[in-house]
């Protein structure tokens, strides 16, 4: 008898889809024998298919077929209405992400589902990857942890071919053409022969580039499809690319990348996930993680200069993380995407200032989600609260001279069962702003309902016993 299929529904770009590949990977072995059916936009599945797990892809045109099917398991992904209605409307044993009622009303299902959904608009202190989110619902942290990924190829060293992808999705997310021209014109000056590529709307820009750069450049962008330009990368030492679709296929393929991670976009959430790639980032506090830019010009762009970026590259193909330490690199970090200790992804750093209070934030706040989910213990967020009020005494006493009004507002909210004002979540401290975002959320998803509260109750005074333990 055959097994019921797992779908998942993924209505996003590129990236988000080659960020599911991971969870296809764990669900073929946590569900063994079930067929595993990606609802996906056909332009995105179908040039990826050489290189995706074994799925079947459907597009979301003539979605009839999955309507007469009963699932195992239904795992909606994507943030559309029409994607919630689907999830909504088929039958499945157990789902997660966002799923539409009879009337109408959407509920995400799922705690992780829900805390991925919290950190729109509220990443600056969000250390979980998406392709770890993608998972923790269904996929024990165990087998993530157990889970090891090949290395990144070193060629040998007679080639000199540094790949350049030159587009994002954004301008915000891109280097400018003059930084591009200069990047070539550096490398060229250290015997690395540059390579440019792009899609079709970067082919003008490519063009440029190469005109600009006053050198012996090739260009590619807009002549290459996916499959191509796999196959072109595998004979680079190095893909330099901002933050985009690209990046991940060529982490996925095996090209060595070092994502220059700017503007509206944070490196633990969406950074190269398999293991040993390079990440440089602004250290400018909004930069932690960004959203969307509210300032009147992408300061977080400034430090990326083409010289020391160049210098980087030359010591990266020889892998000579020594040298890679030693570098002048005001205003940036460099970090190697690696694994936690708890098989989690992490990025660790190789150059760049010490760590801030916005880091300690950040490994705190994973630390108490973590544990609040049931993923591991509460002793990991207590030792970083206490080291956190070491470094940062007023800050932290800060943050703790907030709780008791959020256990006024939440003991009202219980005995009235009233919503939050709508500006709740974000009129806290930044510091808090990972919880109220989650609380707010989990709220609202919850119809405010007496257990909800309850539920908040509990979360306010876990996280009070933590903060008043460690705070003298």
């Amino acid at each position: 008898m055959s097994k019921r299929p797992i779908l998942i529904l993924q209505m996003q770009r590129m990236g988000d889809l080659i960020l599911s590949f991971p969870l296809i990977l764990w669900l073929e072995r946590a569900y063994p024998g079930h067929p595993i059916w990606v609802v996906a936009e056909e332009k995105f599945f179908r040039p990826l298919m050489p290189v995706s797990p074994r799925v079947t892809y459907l597009p979301w045109e003539g979605l009839g077929e999955l309507r007469k099917n009963k699932y195992e398991l239904l795992i909606n992904l994507s943030i559309r209405e029409r994607a919630a209605s689907l999830a909504g409307e088929l039958e499945a044993e157990e789902k997660f992400g966002p799923v539409a009622s009879n009337d109408g009303t959407i509920h995400i299902l799922g705690d992780w589902q829900l805390y991925r959904a919290s950190v729109v608009e509220n990443n600056r202190h969000n250390l979980f990857h998406w392709a770890d989110l993608n998972a923790l619902d269904c996929i024990p942290l165990s087998s993530i942890a157990s889970t090891s990924w090949p290395q990144p190829r070193t060629l040998h060293r007679e080639s000199n071919r540094i790949g350049l992808f030159l587009g994002a999705s954004e301008e915000a997310k891109r280097p400018s053409i003059r930084f591009w021209a200069d990047l070539c014109a550096e490398l060229l000056k250290r015997g690395l022969r540059p390579v440019l590529f792009g899609g079709p709307m970067e082919q003008g820009i490519g063009q440029e580039v190469a005109r600009l750069s006053k050198g012996p450049v090739l260009d590619m962008s807009g002549k290459l499809n996916l499959g191509e330009l796999i196959a072109v990368g595998q004979s680079l030492q190095l893909f330099i690319t901002p933050d985009t679709g690209p990046m991940h296929l060529a982490a996925w393929s095996g090209m060595k990348v070092l994502n220059l991670s700017m503007g509206n976009v944070n490196p633990w959430e969406t950074g190269p996930y398999q293991t040993d790639h390079y990440v440089l980032r602004s250290t400018m506090s909004c930069a932690l993680g960004c959203w969307s830019c509210s300032r009147d010009q992408l300061y977080c762009h400034n430090p990326f200069t083409p010289s020391r970026i160049a210098v980087a590259a030359k010591r990266m193909i020889v892998e000579d993380r020594d040298g890679l330490r030693k570098i002048n690199m005001p205003g940036l970090r460099l970090s190697l995407s690696s694994r936690s200790s708890r098989g989690l992804y992490s990025l660790e750093q190789v150059n760049g200032s010490r760590a801030q209070a916005g880091d300690f934030l950040g490994r705190f706040w994973q630390q108490y989600f973590g544990a609040v989910f049931g993923l591991w213990s509460f002793e990991g967020a207590e030792g970083l609260w206490k080291e956190f009020t070491e470094q940062n005494p007023n800050l932290a006493s800060k943050m703790a001279g907030q709780l008791p009004r959020l256990g006024r507002e939440f003991s009202r909210g219980l005995a009235r069962r009233a919503p939050l004002a709508d500006s709740f979540w974000n009129s806290c401290p930044v510091v808090l702003r990972q919880f109220t975002g989650f609380i707010h959320l989990f709220l609202q998803n919850n119809s405010y309902s007496h257990q909800a509260w309850i539920k908040v109750l509990s979360f306010y005074e876990q996280l009070v016993f933590i903060v008043s333990r460690n705070l003298s």
